[in-house]
């Protein structure tokens, strides 16, 4: 099945063409980090509005790179949620559009469920493993039996791994997105240099927590306001980062003791960061287990890795009926396939 997936749920435009959910022809990502940058953050408002100047060109460069058109196109993948309410309205209206138009299949897939999936797209990962999505707005832990069936065993109870490089960052006067220039910067800095905490570390769960951790960072500022600046700033942040690496792999360790999955899938933007890479691989070598990372290309926000999900329900005749195909700002994992099968009851 030929299809087109479209993603907006967030600050990304994209736009990608896909074959048999394998495949990858094209994927065209319009970011807009810089429109947000001045703002330190995502003002939803704003990125709605640019979703809507961006979409239509997005779309079409997307199917101009994989030289097909929407002739050719056999079915329609789009980010149903979690996400931003007006971002997901642009891409879900656009994509039922096409969808009308050339009387296409169509369903709505789960941002989450894209990124533990997106790895298939480079490499045959079989089922089950763990899954670690960790990204701005996500950081959990994942058993994955198959696809559609998905079980929680961890999940960060405040702010998400990539929120709180953001936070750290904006505290440190460092400019939006944070989490790539203290990952730079901390590799120049002595990781051991400053004492922080590793938050829930050793609580028998599998659950995550990083607002404690931000607070210290922002307690030794207000101790040392030299840090802002040489050598003092790298050591902090290569100390932060150490953490945070920790935390998410001393979970991850619990969640393949609970699971006794072998196979371990780091996904989400903050799965770029190259500390956690190190640190996984470690792991990895410890465990004599397998950890795997998608490109960095599908570890960002992007439409290619909802094909993966999209193709194998479309080819089991799961749609979303169009009456049904509405934003959902918040959707748990669990909940992708009984969603999808009770339009069918």
């Amino acid at each position: 099945m030929l299809i087109l997936a479209i993603e907006t749920s967030c600050d990304e435009t994209a736009a990608a063409v896909v074959r048999d959910g394998r495949q990858l022809l094209s994927s065209i990502v319009a970011s807009q980090v810089a429109v947000h940058a001045e703002y330190g953050g995502v003002v939803p408002e704003i990125a709605s509005r640019h979703h809507l100047e961006a979409i239509v060109t997005v779309v079409a460069e997307a199917l101009r790179s994989a030289a097909v058109s929407f002739a050719d196109l056999e079915g329609i993948a789009v980010t149903q949620g979690p996400g931003l309410v007006g971002a997901l309205l642009v891409g879900i209206g656009t994509a039922k559009g096409i969808a009308q138009a050339r009387q296409l299949p169509i369903v709505g897939v789960n941002h989450i469920e894209g990124h533990l999936l997106a790895v298939q797209l480079e490499r045959e990962i079989a089922f089950p493993y763990l899954a670690l999505v960790v990204s701005g707005g996500h950081t959990h832990l994942y058993d994955v039996q198959e696809i559609g069936h998905y079980r929680t065993v961890g999940q960060t109870l405040d702010d998400a791994a990539g929120e709180a490089f953001d936070k750290v960052g904006k505290l440190l006067g460092l400019p939006y997105p944070a989490g790539p220039i203290i990952d730079r910067l901390a590799g120049i800095g002595n990781p051991v240099a400053v004492r922080l905490p590793r938050p829930m570390l050793h609580d028998g769960t599998c659950n995550l927590s990083f607002s404690g951790l931000k607070t210290a960072v922002y307690t030794h500022l207000q101790r040392h306001p030299e840090v802002t600046a040489g050598q003092p700033l790298h050591d902090l942040c290569a100390s932060f980062q150490q953490a945070v690496c920790d935390v998410l792999v001393a979970k991850t360790r619990a969640a393949l003791a609970q699971t006794g999955h072998q196979r371990v899938v780091v996904a989400g933007g903050v799965a770029c960061n190259s500390g956690l890479r190190r640190a996984m691989a470690t792991m990895a070598e410890q465990q004599g287990c397998t950890v795997v990372f998608p490109s960095p290309a599908l570890c960002a926000d992007n439409a290619a890795m909802l094909a993966v999900a999209g193709e194998h329900y479309l080819t089991r005749g799961l749609q979303t009926p169009m009456a049904q195909l509405d934003a959902l700002p918040t959707w748990p994992l669990e909940q992708v396939l009984t969603r999808l099968q009770a339009h069918y009851d």
